[in-house]
């Protein structure tokens, strides 16, 4: 018993991340990796590995610590998330806020409006928690993120929301 949820639970964290329309519930069922989807979400015309996508926007995108509906937050390599992470701004709610849509926070799927604040302390969004479905609460975890990349036409949330089934398709390469 044991056993099968430890491997649940490591398949998990073994995703392109660790998470709305319902606070955090996932929206759709979609194996595809968050910077695919990212890229078809918000035009922004990077690839490889997510954290890779920092250093490749220089010169490119502009880049911020400060969100921006549209813009792609792109975190940071560590044991938990080994390729980085990338998850697209809907909505942002303060100045420690955001909501963000994105792929693989949960294993396999695409979660719309997910809630991540911002615990850095000189409140510059390099570092943040983020929400965990599957308990139904911000996570505890803390994750190391560089900051914002804003795509060259940004989205209103509206179109972002209306673009997610178009996203997934892109993605999945269909």
């Amino acid at each position: 018993m044991f056993r099968p949820l430890l491997l649940l639970v490591c398949l998990a964290l073994a995703a392109c991340g660790s998470g709305a329309t319902d606070r955090g519930s996932p929206i759709s069922a979609a194996p595809i990796e968050c910077a695919p989807f990212a890229r078809a979400l918000s035009g922004v015309a990077l690839y490889g590995s997510a954290a890779d996508w920092w250093p490749q926007a220089k010169g490119r995108y502009d880049r911020s610590q400060t969100p921006q509906v549209g813009s792609v937050l792109v975190f940071r390599r560590s044991a938990r998330l080994p390729e980085g992470h990338v998850s697209v701004v809907a909505e942002v709610v303060s100045g420690r806020e955001i909501k963000v849509t994105q792929a693989n926070w949960v294993h396999h799927h695409v979660t719309q409006e997910q809630p991540v604040i911002d615990v850095s302390p000189a409140g510059d969004w390099t570092a943040v928690r983020v929400w965990w479905p599957p308990s139904g609460q911000m996570g505890a975890s803390t994750y190391a993120t560089f900051g914002f990349i804003r795509p060259e036409r940004p989205a209103s949330r509206s179109r972002l929301a209306d673009a997610v089934p178009t996203a997934i398709r892109v993605a999945e390469g269909r």
